[in-house]
């Protein structure tokens, strides 16, 4: 069993007298609140969700139903995890989420963890969660093109 790092003072500060400077809180990372067009396939009755940083890192995320008895989901922000990733999305759509650019979008992919094996996670590019960061509208879009993978293994 491993215990908690302590901060110390250098031996050299603490024989001067010096006290050492505190620490600056972690900065706290702020909840985005999205309201969906459209419901994710499959829970008809969640439209508002919560993007919560799921790591100090940044780069996972828990998509989560404002509903106390909701769903929540694991999401990667596709372009920490896949910079060539530029799906084509439909005029219409971006239209919806009022993004005049698709390159406005901010781009979430959903993850999947067979079995609770890291090391197998997948995420799906074919259905993207599409975000427009100034409105906080989003949708999730099936591309049909076929160009993208459902399960596309997750390593950077």
């Amino acid at each position: 069993m491993s215990s908690s790092p302590v901060a110390t003072r250098p031996a050299s500060s603490r024989k001067a007298g010096l006290k050492a400077l505190p620490t600056p809180a972690p900065e706290v990372p702020s909840v985005q609140v999205l309201e969906l067009a459209e419901p994710l396939p499959g829970f008809p009755k969640h439209r508002d969700y919560v993007l919560v940083p799921a790591d100090a890192g940044g780069l996972l995320f828990w998509l989560q139903s404002v509903a106390p008895d909701g769903p929540r989901f694991l999401a990667v922000s596709a372009v920490a995890f896949f910079p060539d990733y530029e799906p084509v999305l439909p005029g219409a759509a971006c239209d919806e989420l009022a993004l005049a650019d698709v390159a406005e979008a901010a781009l979430y992919c959903l993850v999947t963890v067979p079995a609770g094996d890291v090391t197998a996670a997948t995420a799906n590019l074919r259905a993207p969660l599409v975000v427009n960061p100034v409105t906080h509208q989003a949708r999730q879009i099936v591309l049909t093109d076929g160009v993208h993978a459902i399960r596309r293994p997750l390593r950077r």
